[in-house]
């Protein structure tokens, strides 16, 4: 068990996917990926809540979910009626709750395998899900395996739901019966399809993804502290944000401050100062900032305001030097 929390611990620091100690919402079904997730992440120290919405499609065994997730797991029941909607259109309805915290769901390496074999079949792409989404939800156990989920919980003494409709679904369909024929061709298909988003030689998944998703604005994590962003034909890559903690370097600047919960990053279109007064973009413009240098100048951040252009919009418990 230890092992396998230094390995989800490190993928967390690696990919700047929770704050050291802070919160997080696990979105929980029950099951042993998820059930892992939660005890999994508060063994480790984080401020760990749950999560569970109940579609109503499986009758008495839904509500046997729902049951267990709230007396286990001590999750939060939001209850949606599913009926009639499809695959996609349920999981962005459980995507639509708790948007105003930060989520984690129990996707793991057997996931991301059937991710990239239905993508493959989809799109004509080989990617697969990045550490954290576009929607902001993180995906802290894609380094374990689904069986170790099952044998953390084992080990843990933790119950979990199996869901037998999953069967039904198109990972479901993968899971069920495409992947047990790819295995007879090779025992290790597993790996090796897993092994596809690390041995690509031009772009790595999540570019690839950005890419090939229809014209408009994305944004993509690929680890590291870096971003790819995309606003229509113009494709960048800037920082992620990085806790201002006492003192940090962002390119040519240097940014102070004592203040809690402060973080700093690049300039996103739509950004405002704090109190939605005026845009970033204005203030570039009447700054006479050059559009070309415009990703690269630091924001700092509270949320998602504004508080701090460095060299522009000052803050009295802001210090930003440049050189």
């Amino acid at each position: 068990m230890e092992e396998l929390r230094e390995r989800v611990e490190r993928f967390i620091r690696e990919h700047e996917l929770i704050p050291v100690g802070g919160e997080v919402t696990c979105l929980v079904s029950g099951g042993a990926d998820s059930t892992c997730l939660w005890h999994l992440l508060g063994s480790l120290g984080y401020g760990v809540s749950a999560l569970h919405v109940n579609h109503r499609l499986r009758g008495a065994d839904a509500d046997d979910d729902a049951r267990f997730c709230a007396e286990v797991l001590g999750a939060e029941v939001v209850e949606h009626d599913g009926r009639g909607l499809s695959e996609a259109a349920l999981r962005e309805q459980r995507r639509s709750v708790g948007r105003d915290r930060l989520r984690a769901t129990g996707h793991t390496a057997s996931d991301q395998v059937e991710t990239i074999l239905y993508r493959l079949v989809s799109r004509g792409a080989a990617t697969g899900m990045t550490p954290r989404g576009e929607d902001g939800v993180v995906h802290p156990l894609l380094p374990l395996w689904r069986d170790e989920t099952e044998a953390y919980c084992r080990a843990a003494g933790l119950d979990f739901r199996r869901d037998a409709s999953n069967a039904e679904t198109k990972r479901g369909l993968i899971r069920e019966e495409i992947l047990p024929l790819l295995r007879r061709l090779h025992p290790a298909a597993d790996d090796n399809i897993l092994r596809a988003l690390d041995t690509r030689t031009t772009l790595s998944p999540a570019l690839a993804e950005l890419l090939a998703a229809p014209v408009g604005s994305k944004r993509v994590d690929l680890g590291g502290g870096l971003q790819a962003v995309r606003e229509h034909e113009r494709l960048w890559l800037e920082h992620g944000p990085v806790e201002l903690a006492g003192e940090i370097r962002w390119g040519e600047w240097i940014i102070r401050s004592e203040l809690q919960g402060l973080r700093v990053r690049g300039w996103r279109p739509g950004d405002r100062l704090a109190g939605r007064r005026r845009k970033i973009q204005d203030v570039f413009v009447d700054a006479k900032v050059p559009r070309s240098e415009r990703e690269a100048w630091p924001l700092v951040v509270r949320g998602d305001e504004v508080v701090a252009v460095p060299g522009i919009v000052e803050h009295p418990e802001v210090e930003a030097v440049r050189g």
